[in-house]
C-alpha cells in the first residue's frame, strides 16, 4: 500500500516557504566577551558554523548590530529570546 509522507513532507515544506520571515538581529553591547557570543550563537542556531558565528559577532562589535539569521516569526522569536537568556541583546524584525 503506497504512503502519502512524500507528498505531506511536500506540501509543509511550500507552506513554510510561504510564511513571512523575520530577520534576527543581534546588537553590540560593552557586556558580554566575544568568546561568549560566539559559543552562545553557535548553541542557539545549530546551523551556523564557527565562522559564520564569528562574523555575525564582528558584524556586531564593529557595525553595532548584525544579522543573524532569516526565518518564520516563530522561529525568529524563539531565537532571539534564547540569545536573549544568554545576557545578549537581540531582537527581531520583518523582512
Amino acid at each position: 500500500m503506497p504512503t502519502q509522507q512524500p507528498a505531506i513532507e511536500t506540501n509543509i515544506e511550500e507552506r513554510l516557504r510561504m510564511l513571512p520571515r523575520y530577520h534576527v538581529l543581534l546588537h553590540n553591547d560593552e557586556f558580554n566577551d566575544m568568546e561568549h557570543v560566539v559559543r552562545s550563537l553557535l548553541y542557539t542556531i545549530m546551523s551556523l558554523t564557527i565562522n559564520q558565528a564569528v562574523a555575525i559577532m564582528l558584524e556586531a562589535h564593529n557595525s553595532g548590530i548584525a544579522h543573524v539569521i532569516s526565518c518564520p516569526r516563530e522561529t525568529a522569536e524563539f531565537y532571539a529570546q534564547t540569545l536573549n537568556e544568554f545576557g545578549l541583546t537581540s531582537t527581531i524584525e520583518p523582512e
